[in-house]
């Protein structure tokens, strides 16, 4: 995924817990106790010289360069933050489950529920961080007005950020769902009543931008909004985004993942407090983002 800030994908891999999680993009199934251990001993070796290392793993925008303007703050309490960037929605949850990484930082709530459910994982919130607003986006169309008939529409393939898509379709009437259709209720393609003559194809979430850029010309896609902004596209540039007056601020709301049991850990609060004190407001007045910071 493209860096627009500049943020390295290796940040000197200073720790041996974050060697591990390099490890683990590289070769996923063959982290093992050993990467474990050398992680734990790197992490007390940190605490006896009075600081702690906390590695977290996020996607690259805005996650990790909102971390980065954390980590002055963090530093300065004894608290050193290691970033690891992934680009995919998977591993950063795997590396944390088997505890190459401390927390991630990436995704929402129903991501999270629905990746518990289908790997059997046990991974927690301990903190909601702030909410990217869903949009539309077209490198030709320029009015959703003017979308043609039998016109292609891209959303995501993974069920919690299909539902969104589908939603945010519904509400620009581009396509008909259920009367009942909802997030907790959840909705697919194959439930859409009325496609309006569209076509509408889903594909893997971090692989939409590029489907879209190659796409023939008439075709839209409804983005994830890191993955939009890692391809160059802003709110601003949306056809259309989700209404922030509904219930998706709070139910989409970007969270600090953990391990169940480490929601009250000292680092980890520490880490959501710095997030939750300006960050937010520090990136979008900086970058012109306009994500929403959740109180």
């Amino acid at each position: 995924m493209k860096n627009n800030t500049g943020i390295k994908r290796n940040h000197g891999w200073k720790t041996l817990s974050a060697l591990a999680a390099a490890f683990l993009l590289a070769f996923p199934l063959t982290v093992g106790a050993a990467d474990a251990d050398s992680a734990a001993e790197a992490d007390s070796a940190a605490e006896k010289a009075g600081t702690v290392t906390l590695t977290i793993g996020a996607s690259s925008t805005p996650h990790a360069e909102l971390l980065e303007i954390v980590k002055p703050a963090l530093a300065e309490q004894g608290i050193n933050l290691d970033i690891v960037i992934y680009d995919d929605y998977v591993l950063p949850n795997t590396a944390l489950q088997d505890g190459t990484l401390d927390a991630n930082y990436f995704q929402h709530t129903p991501y999270l529920n629905s990746f518990n459910e289908s790997n059997g994982t046990d991974l927690v919130s301990a903190g909601s961080i702030h909410y990217e607003p869903f949009g539309i986006y077209s490198f030709s169309v320029k009015d959703l007005a003017e979308l043609a008939d039998g016109a292609v529409i891209v959303v995501p393939d993974d069920e919690s950020n299909q539902t969104r898509a589908l939603l945010l379709l519904a509400q620009e009437k581009l396509i008909d769902l259920p009367e009942d259709a909802s997030v907790e209720n959840g909705v697919s393609i194959l439930d859409i009543v009325d496609d309006h003559g569209y076509q509408i194809q889903a594909a893997q979430a971090d692989a939409v931008p590029s489907l879209l850029k190659n796409s023939d010309e008439g075709t839209i896609a409804v983005i994830n909004y890191n993955y939009a902004l890692g391809a160059g596209l802003k709110t601003t540039d949306a056809l259309a985004i989700e209404d922030a007056s509904g219930d998706a601020a709070q139910t989409y709301a970007n969270i600090i993942a953990v391990r169940r049991g480490d929601e009250e850990r000292e680092e980890i609060q520490a880490l959501v407090k710095a997030l939750k004190d300006g960050a937010v407001d520090q990136y979008n007045e900086e970058t012109g983002a306009g994500i929403v910071p959740i109180s």
